[in-house]
């Protein structure tokens, strides 16, 4: 409920601090003292339009300032923790309006939008005034309405399963159905890459080991090209070229022609370097021919190690994937070509079990919506016996149902539920806010509280000269059921009619005083004395008399 508010250089308002408590606060004054600037000022709180005309001359900005007390289990609280803001057991909305036509929008000393500001304040407080109605008036909360007052839990959440049970099955099938129309726009291309893809046959770990077996094999090649090119120095190919052994052979003839005088050949150390030579130049030849053994590869191994290895890039770069993923990519191809060839039976069983699921909700939805006629029956009923004392004798208030198009069908049914009125006889019943004037619609909304207790979504009504138009016996009869709906929930109401005021627990006066030459509004709480004597202005005018005071005596003690 709204514990505190706070407004700061407001128009006429220099200073506020007001405390509310529970039940039924009633704000009197005359006319003229700025009852209309006080809710003006809690409106810039809740997220109403700012405007720099609002701030009290002489001063730089103005600032508004209201406290709710609430529990944990409030709806605010779980609308401030999905955004992320601290909640306790108060929620603190403040408005900053500065004189450039700016403002900024707090909640709990945490900059939030507007738009935020106002979401969170309709969970916290309603207005029904002369000119702004929300909450009852708008026809988004009518179903909800209708549905508290008079529908069966059991009934709402079984139309909520049964529709969540048909939109899980329905969403299955329009994917199965969106992946197979997909599979069948792409079915040649698919056709022809599952079949590309299988006569490649990739591999897991094909490309490393691949590129691995090229790397070798071009180091093999380098090697034996090596090994070849040095025997080919030792053997030359070509006859007419001498190689280093025909070379040695030629030194050997040419020195053993030498005479051996003593017995003794002149060249012997020669002769026997140049044999030790040809024997190592025959070990060189072996171990070289033997190397060159050794090094022979299957002189296509490279090319094939290549063509392989470039086949499985190039099939990587066509389809858009890494030459790893291969393999799993043609697994998927053929998931979509085997889905493809077993779909129709998947896509009937899905077809068949989501009209099953569809048919139960219609039959929950329908058993919904006879209970909604019986409960818009009986609303029309008790509310037809509140209108009378609210002189609202000639009015004809309608609960509307109608059957939405199935693109509309929801969790909550397939209804459309909407509050009508003709405020005359043979008028058509017609929208809330454009058929009743501001004060019937008022009084409207107060009969549809006493009747709509149980369904309250929110702790704190505001009604805004609820009692405009009216006097005596209605005047009570809208006093007695303001009491009635502040029994369950917070009520303040701005009002001229001494019969409601005496039914508030607390009573504020709302006056204007010139100080200084400037008019400035002031609100206090009354005592009991002063409230008899407030009252018994209302009920006398400007001059107050003892029959007056006697009559706010009893239209006290009557409450």
């Amino acid at each position: 409920m709204l514990s505190n508010l706070s407004i700061r250089d407001v128009v006429l308002i220099e200073r506020l601090d007001l405390h509310f408590a529970a039940g039924l606060t009633t704000l009197t004054g005359e006319t003229g003292a700025g009852k209309s600037i006080l809710l003006d000022s809690l409106g810039l709180a809740l997220g109403a339009r700012a405007d720099a005309g609002l701030i009290r001359t002489g001063t730089e900005q103005a600032v508004v300032s209201a406290v709710f007390s609430v529990n944990s289990a409030h709806p605010a609280v779980a609308l401030l923790d999905e955004q992320g803001l601290d909640a306790g057991d108060e929620i603190l909305l403040r408005r900053i309006i500065t004189k450039d036509g700016r403002s900024r929008a707090l909640v709990n000393d945490q900059p939030v939008s507007v738009t935020f500001l106002k979401k969170l304040s309709a969970l916290l407080i309603e207005v029904q005034g002369q000119h702004e109605q929300v909450g009852l008036a708008d026809p988004a909360n009518h179903l909800g309405l209708l549905d508290a007052f008079g529908v069966p839990l059991e009934a709402r959440m079984a139309t909520t399963a049964a529709y969540k049970a048909w939109k899980d099955v329905a969403g299955r099938l329009a994917a199965a159905e969106l992946k197979i129309a997909e599979a069948a726009r792409d079915e040649d291309l698919l056709r022809h890459a599952v079949s590309e893809l299988t006569t490649l046959a990739p591999q897991p770990g094909e490309e490393e080991a691949l590129a691995t077996e090229r790397l070798r094999l071009q180091s093999g090649e380098r090697r034996a090209e090596a090994i070849a090119a040095a025997l080919a120095e030792l053997t030359p190919k070509d006859r007419r070229s001498l190689g280093p052994a025909s070379h040695l052979r030629a030194a050997a003839r040419a020195l053993s022609r030498l005479a051996a005088p003593n017995g003794e050949h002149p060249a012997a150390a020669a002769m026997a370097a140049i044999e030790r030579a040809e024997e190592s130049l025959a070990e060189a030849e072996t171990l070289l021919t033997r190397l060159a053994h050794e090094a022979e590869d299957d002189p296509r191994a490279l090319e094939a190690t290549e063509e392989r290895l470039f086949s499985l890039r190039a099939a990587a770069r066509k389809h858009g994937v890494n030459v790893v993923s291969l393999p799993e990519f043609l697994d998927q191809l053929r998931e979509k070509l085997a889905a493809l060839e077993t779909s129709t039976a998947d896509i009937a069983a899905l077809t068949r079990e989501t009209a099953a699921k569809r048919a139960s909700y219609i039959e929950a939805a329908a058993a919904l919506s006879a209970l909604r006629q019986q409960a818009a029956g009986q609303l029309m009923q008790a509310l037809a016996l509140e209108l009378p004392p609210l002189k609202l004798e000639r009015a004809r208030f309608v609960v509307e149902r109608t059957t939405l198009p199935e693109a509309s069908w929801g969790s909550r049914g397939a209804d459309s539920i909407k509050f009508l009125i003709a405020t005359n006889p043979g008028d058509a019943p017609g929208a809330l806010d454009k058929i009743a004037s501001g004060g019937e619609l008022s009084r409207l909304m107060l009969g549809l509280k006493v009747v709509l207790t149980g369904g309250a979504s929110v702790e704190t009504l505001i009604f805004d000269e609820v009692d405009s138009g009216i006097g005596g016996a209605t005047a009570a009869a809208v006093g007695e059921r303001l009491a009635r709906v502040a029994d369950g929930v917070q009520v303040l109401v701005v009002t001229h009619s001494p019969q409601v005021a005496a039914r508030g627990v607390a009573q504020m006066r709302v006056s204007k005083r010139v100080s200084a030459d400037r008019a400035v509004t002031f609100v206090e709480t009354l005592s009991p004395e002063e409230r008899r004597e407030e009252i018994a202005r209302m009920l006398a005018g400007e001059f107050v008399t003892d029959a007056a005071r006697e009559a706010a005596t009893s239209l006290l003690a009557a409450t």
